[in-house]
């Protein structure tokens, strides 16, 4: 039943191209060209608008990926700063070990 579904789908679609192949071939007076130009201008308009909103949401997307990738460096900048600073902690703690144990031996 799918494959039946898709053929019918497949000849409603050849067959509504075939329509406005023929709309546009039965076009024979100045009123028909008159009123098909101000469709196609109708739908170059709206597909303009539709552009125009489309690139705005790429430029507002754009612009808030960019400021995600500017926080995530933040970030990364700072957890690599938190992790020297424990490093370095780390380290001055075996230090402090290691003398302990040194002046314990000496005893």
């Amino acid at each position: 039943s799918a494959q039946i579904a898709d053929l019918q789908q497949k000849l409603l679609d050849a067959d509504n191209g075939d329509r406005a192949k023929q709309r546009w071939d039965s076009i024979a007076t100045i009123l028909e060209a008159k009123c098909a130009l101000k469709y196609l201008l109708g739908e170059l308009v709206s597909s303009k608008v539709q552009e125009s909103k489309l690139q705005s949401g790429l430029q507002q997307s754009q612009a808030s990926c960019s400021d995600v990738q500017k926080m995530l460096m933040e970030e990364r900048n700072h957890t690599a700063e938190l992790e020297a600073e424990f490093q370095n902690q780390i380290l001055v703690q075996e230090q402090q070990h290691q003398e302990k144990v040194t002046h314990s031996s000496w005893r």
